[in-house]
Formats: C-alpha cells, structure tokens, sequence
C-alpha cells in the first residue's frame, strides 16, 4: 500500500501560467476570485498524469507498507524519480516498530524503476505478520520549473480540459486527450516484470 504523507503546497502549483494558459481577462475587480477553482484543475490534472506515468511531478513524501519482499535482495519502489530514503521500519506482529540502520541498504536511482538495495546478502527480515514501512521522497522537485517541459504541457493541457467541460456529466470510462497522451506516453512505465528485479 503506497500513501502519499504529504501534498504539493498551492505556491508550488502553476496557477498563473495556467489562468494565461486559458487566456482569461486580466485587470478586472475580480481577477484571481477564480484561483481556487484553477488550483482544483491543476491538481486533478496533475493525479491523472502522475497515475498514468507512474511519475511524481512535485517532490512529496510517500510511504510504501510491505507485507514481504518480493525479492530479499533488493524491492522496486512504486513511483519514480525517488531523492532519498527517509527511514526504513520494520513492524512486528505487536505493531513494534524497529528502525533499520541506513548502513543496510542503498537506494539505486532510476528514472522508471528505483530500488531499495540491500547492501549485504539481503534486505531486513520482515517478521510473520509483520510489515515494513519505507518512507522516501519521490518527484522531481519541489519547484515547477523542475517537472520536464513535455509533462508540465500535458498538466497544462488536461486541466485545460477538465476547465471546458466543468459542467458536463460524462458516464464511462474516459480516455485522455490525445494531445496528452502522446506527451506523456514515453514516461509511461511498461511493467514487464511486475516489480521484480531486472
């Protein structure tokens, strides 16, 4: 189970390039009564492509409950880019948690597929009805100018969308807009083999 521990502060969030992006009137009495509203777009628009690529925009803190490893040597983290491991624990049938030594693992960056590494034989060994709890940092910065041009346009791009039909109720599964799909299709991470080890 993956929880986000923390979200994406408002500042962070393009909110004016995206009310020019939508080129709404400027100099008005009310100019900004809207924000809110916007804000709203961006981070759906921002959860829709994060779960489709499998890619954190904004540098937030998640946690990753395991109930075993599915390899002893090293565990492919879910989302990606990941910065840092903040702490790794392990949970006892008691609900007992013991912090692992930082000494015992590594995190290997990759752009799709980080890990979290043993540094001897094998990782931790995670009691009978116990868990482990990783907590690490994912996203590629805490600032918007550090998400990468193709994904910031597609952000852009989907919010817009869900800005123009706002008032229509649509039933099914819907599909994102071509235009989005093709910039974010090559940070798609194609699961070959199903978090194991490569």
């Amino acid at each position: 189970m993956l929880v986000e521990q923390t979200t994406a502060p408002a500042a962070a969030l393009p909110v004016a390039d995206f009310r020019d992006h939508l080129r709404l009137g400027t100099g008005f009495a009310d100019e900004g009564a809207e924000d809110s509203l916007l804000e709203t777009f961006l981070r759906a628009a921002i959860a829709a492509v994060e779960a489709w690529t499998g890619k954190v925009l904004l540098e937030r803190q998640f946690r990753l409950s395991l109930m075993g490893w599915r390899d002893t040597r090293a565990q492919t983290l879910p989302v990606a880019p990941v910065s840092e491991i903040k702490a790794v624990r392990i949970v006892d049938c008691l609900d007992w948690e013991s912090l692992v030594d930082p000494s015992k693992y590594r995190l290997q960056q990759d752009t799709h597929r980080p890990v979290l590494m043993a540094r001897s034989s094998r990782l931790p060994t995670i009691p009978t009805q116990g868990s482990v709890l990783i907590d690490f940092m994912a996203g590629f910065g805490p600032a918007w100018v550090d998400v990468p041009a193709d994904l910031a346009q597609a952000v852009m791009l989907l919010a817009a969308y869900y800005y123009e039909y706002r008032h229509e109720m649509r039933v099914g599964g819907a599909v994102m807009p071509y235009g989005v799909s093709s910039l974010v299709d090559r940070w798609r991470n194609v699961r070959v083999l199903g978090g194991g080890v490569r």
